[in-house]
């Protein structure tokens, strides 16, 4: 803790400049430095979220050496983990949009007390997972239908993982209040050291003191542990300037809870898609369960990437609206989406460059490298569409239409799912099942998503402008 903390950077310039350099009743106009805007919040958001995902990449790459079987267990382990996590991401995203909105209005102090509402309610959530996980994660391993070697590994890796719960949740509360904030550096230096500490744990945990895949879950216990700290240290510090009380108020919190309630069902229907994929994977073997393990953790690491310009399209989208520039807030979005497409396209590009090499980084097992190889080239090919998604699903979530987000989200889920059961059922096993797989999430999932929130965003419903929605 003590070599982090003493060089962390201030939240106090990004939320000060933006409060103090206009009138709060003014329009916010995008249109002088429009791009520059983007990329001071989007680049370190980038740096963030490209750092947080190593932890799980990291996991993959030192247990996959440890066996073919250890990589499948983590694999389960991990997608139930991210599922948790997951489920909970209103706590960031929620809480950025109205912090956002508040501080565009000119009320700091309010926007503070929107976000130390988010933390205690993390961590409230974060308890109740690990009390309600610990007992049921056999089950939960077993329902992905694994070996019992796969399903033992995997309930060790979830186990240890739980203990670590309330820190990670933490952490994507306080993440969000300094994105509303306008503060994307600080979490960007967190996660960078935490990302560098957790790489040394794991290797000391795993390979010098060979506590086998326990060893990765528990460094990264340590490590997210850590990073909360540090965080809710500078989110205290916000608060103390702006005058905000630290005291847990319970309307507050169940005021949270309420507006969390549609972003959680939206991010449900993702996760629930996400786990169908890795049970139909499931049901073709080790071999394609472990490499699903492995293009998944790519996936996300990609999908996180982009979401870079969603997070500045949150914090943008909440501030205009808050300030109540319409305007401002549509020509932001038509910006962001060119930037999306973009950066979808370089990145697909980079992972068609390295696609027959990827596998070696987490696998000896030929088998497993070229099913990764096979699965790649459709995750590159639908980047630049992931790029769209991305973007105007922060642009909706920044505006705080979550409603609309949550019965999206289920419309795409129920498109989704016959798809995936014709490749469980009448698709190969092997590579050319995974392939098969990847091209209906890609195809059918991500293209639904891309519609309803193409239609939406065409439309003038979500530019509802004020403090609060």
């Amino acid at each position: 803790m003590t070599s982090i903390a003493p060089s962390m950077p201030s939240c106090e310039s990004p939320a000060d400049d933006s409060v103090s350099a206009r009138d709060p009743g003014s329009p916010v106009s995008p249109t002088p430095g429009l791009n520059a805007q983007i990329l001071k919040l989007a680049v370190p958001a980038l740096g963030a979220l490209l750092a947080e995902p190593t932890f799980l990449l990291v996991d993959a790459a030192i247990v996959g050496h440890l066996g073919t079987e250890q990589l499948a267990g983590v694999g389960i382990a991990s997608v139930i983990l991210g599922t948790l996590v997951g489920l909970s991401v209103f706590l960031a995203y929620g809480t950025t949009a109205q912090v956002a909105r508040s501080l565009g209005a000119g009320q700091p102090d309010r926007a503070l007390s929107f976000g130390i509402a988010g933390v205690y309610l993390a961590l409230i959530i974060g308890v109740a997972v690990l009390l309600v996980g610990w007992p049921l994660a056999p089950q939960l391993v077993d329902w992905f239908g694994g070996n019992p070697a796969v399903s033992e590994f995997g309930i060790t890796f979830l186990r240890w993982s739980l203990v670590g719960m309330p820190a990670m949740l933490t952490v994507l509360a306080t993440t969000g209040v300094l994105r509303g904030l306008q503060d994307t550096r600080t979490p960007l230096f967190v996660a960078v050291v935490g990302a560098a500490v957790n790489v040394g744990l794991n290797l000391l945990l795993v390979v010098v003191l060979e506590f086998g895949v326990a060893g990765s879950a528990i460094g990264t216990v340590i490590t997210q542990t850590a990073m909360a700290l540090v965080l809710i240290a500078v989110v205290v510090r916000a608060a103390h300037r702006h005058g905000a009380p630290l005291a847990p108020h319970a309307g507050h919190i169940r005021g949270a809870g309420r507006a969390g309630i549609p972003l959680f069902i939206r991010t449900l229907t993702l996760r629930l898609a996400i786990i169908v994929t890795t049970v139909v994977a499931t049901r073709q073997g080790v071999v394609a369960l472990a490499a699903q393990q492995v293009v998944l953790s790519i996936w996300n690491f990609l999908a996180l990437g982009l979401d870079a310009l969603a997070i500045a399209a949150q914090a943008l989208t909440g501030k205009a609206l808050g300030a109540g520039d319409g305007p401002a807030a549509r020509e932001l979005t038509r910006s962001m989406l060119r930037w999306g497409v973009w950066a979808g396209v370089v990145i697909g590009a980079v992972v068609l460059l390295i696609h027959a090499i990827a596998g070696s980084a987490f696998s000896p097992d030929p088998e497993v490298r070229a099913a990764v190889a096979a699965a790649l080239i459709v995750v590159a090919l639908s980047q630049p569409i992931s790029g769209y998604v991305f973007v105007l699903d922060g642009v909706l979530i920044g505006a705080g239409d979550g409603v609309y987000l949550a019965g999206a989200g289920v419309i795409t889920l129920v498109a989704y799912l016959p798809a995936a059961a014709a490749v469980g059922i009448w698709a190969p096993g092997g590579v050319a099942g995974l392939v098969w797989l990847w091209i209906a999430f890609s195809v059918v999932f991500m293209g639904a998503r891309a519609v309803t929130l193409g239609l939406r965003y065409r439309g003038d419903n979500w530019l509802i402008t004020g403090a609060s929605r």
